[in-house]
């Protein structure tokens, strides 16, 4: 027999949200008659904006003529994409990215994972907890070293400095799960400490298009010095609801440099650039095309109201879970809710008594890091009617409750 990577063997049993599905699944089943209302994970309720459809028919229609047909397109992605990206994206705001500093996927979930290859293994990984679970497992899965940066209210979800010398940092601001925000100031303290000690910046920008307050980064190269230290992932799933759809892109500036054994600098952007030509084929064009869209005058307005209707959905959560009593961070800058649960429960208690009683999903805190026990998260992404209707719920359920 082959030999496995004993390293798999450290995850838990099951991705979190395969877990959660399971255990609705089950629910549903056994009451056929429940309505459920999943505020659970982070999957988009609105459909593609007809600025993106119109691209997408008129490039179905292209690649079905002689002259228009398409195969293997450019693995980094096609110039249309990544010239729109760098003009929309970063000069827009004032920061320079070159077009092949930019690399388009089919997710930025796969690229936060993937993103791993090109780091040797006994580099020492500095990671949030409470996080998104991918950065952790993806790094279980490589067998790397990990330092856990305790985010939670006593830091005002701020994290701090790691206290040892680490060579790799994952941050994503708007964050996931907690829905919190680093102002430029607080994000330049990161890029000094990444410049200082020679480490990486794997930064998370999935939710930036939720932004509403002043300071707040939409890109961490607007903070100086980040095109040396810093590696950005951007989505276009939250934002245009790509969700089933696929599309992301990373930027890797050719600045970021990695080292040898023997102590010589290389571009970590020649580095995956290898690693994408072998590993990946690209997005199809069709796709990028819709993406292309999105940066059309009709497709940033029509993207712009579904992300306000999402941020309108937050705050009824947010609104109605503090007339309730709760203590409730996020939902400002983010779509996601992030909430203190009752004391004497446990968030997986907290979220079996939300299934059972009043039919509403969302997520154990506890299932983001062990510093992510005792709350819960919820999402916007659901339909208005949903949305008001679990606050409903909950607010009949809290009233009988007292």
């Amino acid at each position: 027999m082959s030999l496995i990577n004993e390293n798999f063997l450290a995850l838990q049993d099951s991705y979190l949200f395969s877990t959660i599905a399971k255990k609705v699944a089950k629910y549903t089943e056994e009451n056929p008659e429940k309505e459920i209302i999943k505020l659970g994970i982070g999957d988009v309720t609105r459909p593609i904006v007809p600025a993106c459809l119109e691209a997408m028919h008129k490039a179905i229609e292209e690649i079905g003529t002689t002259e228009g047909f398409k195969g293997y397109g450019p693995e980094q992605g096609y110039q249309f994409l990544r010239k729109a990206i760098v003009e929309n994206d970063y000069k827009a705001r004032g920061v320079t990215i070159q077009e092949d500093e930019i690399f388009v996927s089919d997710g930025a979930k796969c690229d936060c994972g993937n993103i791993v290859d090109i780091f040797a293994q006994n580099n020492k990984v500095a990671i949030t907890d409470p996080v998104y679970p991918v950065y952790l497992d993806t790094n279980i899965m490589s067998g790397r070293n990990i330092t856990y940066l305790p985010v939670t209210e006593e830091n005002d979800f701020i994290p701090e400095l790691p206290k040892e010398k680490v060579d790799m940092i994952y941050l994503c601001f708007p964050n996931n799960p907690t829905g919190t925000v680093l102002t430029k100031k607080e994000l330049k303290k990161w890029v000094d400490y990444a410049k200082e000690n020679q480490s990486i910046i794997l930064y998370d920008s999935a939710y930036e298009a939720f932004i509403t307050e002043k300071d707040i980064p939409h890109t961490i190269y607007e903070i100086e010095g980040a095109r040396d230290v810093a590696i950005e992932f951007k989505s276009y799933s939250k934002t245009a609801g790509f969700t089933g759809v696929r599309c992301a892109y990373v930027v890797i500036p050719k600045t970021v440099k990695g080292l040898t054994k023997a102590g010589e600098e290389v571009s970590l952007n020649q580095l995956w650039n290898r690693r994408t030509c072998t590993k990946f084929n690209g997005v199809s064009y069709i796709v990028q095309k819709a993406a292309e869209a999105t940066y059309s005058k009709e497709g940033k307005q029509q993207i712009k109201d579904n992300i306000n209707f999402y941020l309108q959905n937050a705050n009824i959560i947010k609104e109605g879970l503090e007339k309730l009593g709760f203590t409730v961070y996020g939902g400002v800058n983010s779509p996601y809710i992030w909430l203190k649960v009752p004391k004497g429960m446990t968030s997986w208690e907290f979220f079996d008594k939300l299934l059972e009683e009043v039919n509403i999903v969302g997520t154990p805190g506890s299932g983001f890091g062990s510093h992510g026990e005792g709350y819960f998260r919820l999402t916007a992404f659901g339909t208005r009617k949903n949305t008001i209707q679990a606050m409903e719920r909950m607010q009949k359920l809290w009233n009988t409750s007292r």
